[in-house]
């Protein structure tokens, strides 16, 4: 068992490894305990608080209502310890906090045996599931049952697919790949007035649902990029779902495709924050090193009385994590002038939600289409 992340654990007397998967990267528990239908929660949560990983061997089911009751532990001790303080103090807690949560939840661990089959009473099938995250296996696995959890949910979204009122159509997100339940931020795109219907980049595709309204629009040819893998299959997977594949390219570069166009859109990560996995990096830009990126390197690829379309949150200003002065200066400093800019309130449930820690900043959010030219 070579070239992968190995777990050793001894069981019955014997030693045995198993390859680890996470796919938020985090190391496997140094020390791993046997747990079934017998083990308390209390004890379990003990257990993982201290860094121990517990091996599930008892019923399936059972080791869902575990983690819920092992979350709900956690949580009762978050809600007891709440401190006042400024937006950007609350909400490094919040993800500090969100951060433990995560670590501590994912020390519940169940087996894969190889072909992604869980040997466990009352299992269900995740073959094809596992198959779409982490291809094919022959060997056997320990995963977390959170992430095994969220693979199930991604393979349902893939399968069924996320309506986008825009395109009159769904987009069907992977796993691993940030899903367009956000629909505000597309709708901006589908209302903006078009400043050309020759060619448009969408640099950070993703799912490719920007790339699919630019061309339900009317653009006639639209180049999608973007650096990660699972990204791109995602994108050519909806693009050729919809039958817009004479019109939407998507191809693999960091930012920009070569060359310029009269329509570039991008809509980067809005939080200058470090992500903990994969998926939150369409969220969290440590330093807003992307979107100074992108904003830099901005004229180098715009046709001349092009227009860039610059999606964005405001939430990273509400929470005192980056002023409208900082990005105004970064829109004067790479030689763009804002010509005009589109509002929308967000819509999501989290907007509203009376238990969530940055209630307030998510309640003043708005997401901003920012229409740019260099001047």
């Amino acid at each position: 068992m070579t070239g992968h992340q190995v777990v050793r654990w001894t069981e019955a007397g014997e030693p045995r490894e198993a390859r680890w998967r996470s796919a938020s990267g985090a190391p496997p528990p140094r020390r791993i305990e046997i747990a079934d239908d017998t083990t308390t929660a209390d004890a379990a949560f003990r257990l993982a608080s201290a860094g121990t990983g517990l091996l599930w061997r008892g019923d399936y089911q059972n080791a869902r209502q575990l983690l819920s009751a092992l979350g709900r532990r956690i949580d009762r001790r978050r809600s007891a310890s709440r401190e006042p303080g400024s937006p950007a103090e609350a909400f490094h807690r919040h993800r500090h906090a969100q951060s433990r949560r995560a670590r501590t939840l994912s020390l519940l661990l169940v087996p894969l045996d190889p072909d992604h089959v869980v040997p466990l009473r009352r299992a269900p099938d995740v073959r094809q599931a596992c198959l779409e995250a982490y291809g094919p296996a022959d060997e056997p696995a320990l995963v977390p049952l959170r992430e095994l959890l969220g693979v199930i949910g991604a393979h349902e979204w893939r399968k069924k697919g996320v309506p986008v009122p825009a395109l009159g159509a769904r987009i069907h997100p992977h796993y691993g790949v940030f899903s367009p339940v956000r629909g505000e931020y597309v709708d901006l795109v589908a209302r903006a007035p078009l400043p050309s219907r020759e060619l448009a980049f969408d640099v950070g595709a993703g799912t490719g649902v920007l790339a699919a309204v630019l061309a339900r629009r009317g653009v006639g040819r639209v180049v999608a990029t973007d650096q990660d893998a699972r990204a791109l299959a995602c994108a050519r997977d909806n693009i050729t779902r919809l039958g817009l594949t004479d019109r939407v390219v998507v191809r693999h570069a960091d930012l920009f495709p070569p060359g310029r166009a009269p329509l570039v859109v991008c809509n980067p990560p809005w939080v200058p924050a470090q992500p903990t996995s994969p998926l939150e990096a369409a969220v969290y830009d440590p330093g807003g090193r992307m979107l100074r990126a992108f904003l830099t390197r901005l004229p180098g690829h715009l046709a001349p009385g092009g227009e860039a379309w610059l999606i964005l949150s405001d939430l990273a200003e509400h929470l005192g994590l980056r002023t409208r002065s900082e990005l105004l200066d970064a829109f004067e400093l790479a030689g763009l002038t804002v010509v005009g800019r589109l509002d929308i309130a967000p819509r999501h449930r989290r907007a509203t939600a009376p238990d969530d820690p940055l209630r307030t900043a998510r309640a003043a959010e708005v997401t901003s289409l920012w229409r740019l030219t260099v001047r």
